[in-house]
């Protein structure tokens, strides 16, 4: 195995139980890190955002279950017809 490769994976490692930590620090794409506030406002974004995305899929389930309804009443036969 190679130093580097070593290296990396250690570098990998230590990143993320850095992440992991209560406080983890998030950078800018241009290296500024960010404050608490802008901390708590990408925090509320991006819970808008799953919320959104799961309301999202709770109709498509609700739309494919309903659907899905549909064709089996449509499948079920009528019943016989006494004459």
């Amino acid at each position: 195995m190679s130093m580097r490769s070593a290296l990396s994976r250690v570098t990998v490692s230590l990143t993320r139980q850095m992440e992991s930590t209560r406080g983890a620090t998030r950078y800018f794409s241009d290296g500024r890190i960010l404050s608490e506030e802008e901390r708590a406002a990408e925090n509320v974004y991006i819970q808008k955002m799953e919320r959104e995305k799961l309301e999202k899929m709770k109709r498509k389930a609700e739309k494919e279950k309903a659907e899905k309804a549909k064709e089996s009443a449509d499948k079920k036969p009528e019943g016989t017809h006494n004459g």
